[in-house]
Order: C-alpha cells, then sequence, then structure tokens
C-alpha cells in the first residue's frame, strides 16, 4: 500500500489561488496552509503593537503594514502575513496581485497555539533570508513576553527577552523602544476561551 505524494504547488500557481480565495494563505516549502482566523487576545495584540510602534516608524520615515500586507522571500519561497511589518527606505514589491512586500525592516508575529512552534523556528529561518531585515519581534500570546531578536551582522542575531510591564523592548531600527504595558494593555490573555 503507498499514499500519495503531497501537493507542492509553485508561487505561480499560489498566487492565482490566493488572487481568487475570500480567505489568506500561506505558501511555505511548496505546500499552501490556510490562515484561520484569529482569537480576541491576539487580534488585541497585534493591533496594540501597530499602534505602539506606528508612530516611532512615521518618525523615521518607515511605514507600519498590517497583517493585509504579504511579504515574499524570494531566496526560500515562502509567502507569508505577519501581524505588523515595518518597512523603511524605499519599498520594494514583487509584480503580484496584489504585491508582496520584498524589503521589511521589520516583522512582527503574534503566537498563537498552532502558529507558535514555527514562528519560532522555520518561519524565523525563513526571514533571516531578507538581507533588509533588522529586528524580528515575537509576541507571546501565552504570557506576558516579548522576545526582540535584533540582527547585529548578516550571521548573527542577538535575542533580548522582556517580561515586565514597565520594561521596554529596544527597536535599534527605529531609534526608540516600546513599552511591554503598551503591548499587553488592554488584553486578557484567555479572552474568548471556551
Amino acid at each position: 500500500m503507498s499514499s500519495a505524494a503531497p501537493t507542492r504547488f509553485t508561487a505561480a500557481e499560489y498566487l492565482a489561488l490566493e488572487k481568487a480565495s475570500t480567505t489568506k494563505h500561506e505558501l511555505v516549502d511548496g505546500a499552501i496552509l490556510a490562515m484561520a482566523g484569529a482569537r480576541p487576545p491576539h487580534n488585541i495584540l497585534a493591533a496594540n503593537v501597530t499602534m505602539a510602534v506606528g508612530p516611532l516608524a512615521r518618525a523615521h520615515g518607515c511605514v507600519t503594514m498590517t497583517s493585509d500586507q504579504r511579504v515574499h522571500v524570494p531566496a526560500t519561497g515562502l509567502y507569508t502575513y505577519p501581524d505588523v511589518t515595518v518597512a523603511c527606505g524605499e519599498r520594494r514589491y514583487d509584480d503580484g496581485d496584489p504585491p508582496s512586500l520584498l524589503n521589511p525592516t521589520i516583522l512582527v508575529e503574534v503566537t498563537s497555539d498552532s502558529t507558535e512552534d514555527f514562528d519560532r523556528g522555520k518561519k524565523f529561518l525563513h526571514y533571516q533570508a531578507i538581507r533588509e531585515l533588522r529586528e524580528y519581534v515575537l509576541v507571546s500570546h501565552r504570557e506576558r513576553r516579548i522576545d526582540h531578536y535584533h540582527r547585529v551582522d548578516q550571521g548573527e542575531w542577538h535575542l533580548t527577552t522582556r517580561t515586565g510591564e514597565a520594561e521596554r523592548v529596544e527597536l535599534p531600527s527605529l531609534g526608540g523602544s516600546v513599552l511591554v504595558a503598551d503591548v499587553y494593555g488592554d488584553v486578557a490573555l484567555d479572552e474568548g476561551s471556551a
């Protein structure tokens, strides 16, 4: 008895399916993965990050984008929708419809039960292939914890973890910081749980 090999999709097939779809999908190693709806704490955390980072980004000539902005990593083939994306300088896009950003400066992922291992592992490896990416931020859905990775050279990333309400996450690319309390403000991590 043999099982069929999993279907692998090309980027062109993925983009055609994504354009026709009413829901968002990621392309990871040739597999198309549907993105499930997020729980209320996830949505609040993503909005809080956007509000906290937005003024810093604007002050440095950068833009902050929501999870509707797709990011493409040509070196690995990944297409994904980070929770928050910051782009500084001239933005470059592929020729998709809608276009995918190619050169983010900061990427933020709010973890969830279904994505945490991927966000902390393989997705970060994909993101490291983006030459312009300077910072990767993981906001935990389980506890008040923000992990901040900062690229110190082309092959080395420095990790700083912040958990205290009064602690700040430094964002060198934006010349400022965000307060952990602002990211977790008005969030009940168990909100919406059955």
